[in-house]
């Protein structure tokens, strides 16, 4: 039993090459932006405000929020 080479460097878990939306490095969670549509797109207008689609302005607007570039505290 001690001349067998038991090495389990390749199932280690390597943060380098986990998606960064949802850190999962053998495929993507149910819920990540890299899946979903609607998820990526909620990723996508939080970070470019200017992506947000007219309907979806409008609908903000009526509830009474401000999408802009620039939060205000």
């Amino acid at each position: 039993m001690n001349n067998i080479d038991f090495t389990h460097h390749h199932n280690q878990y390597n943060v380098a090459l986990a998606c960064p939306h949802c850190l999962s490095v053998h495929g993507h969670e149910s819920w990540c932006a890299m899946r979903v549509p609607t998820v990526q797109y909620a990723f996508e207008i939080l970070s470019e405000p200017r992506k947000l689609t007219l309907g979806d302005a409008l609908i903000l607007h009526s509830l009474g929020v401000t999408w802009s570039e620039q939060a205000t505290l």
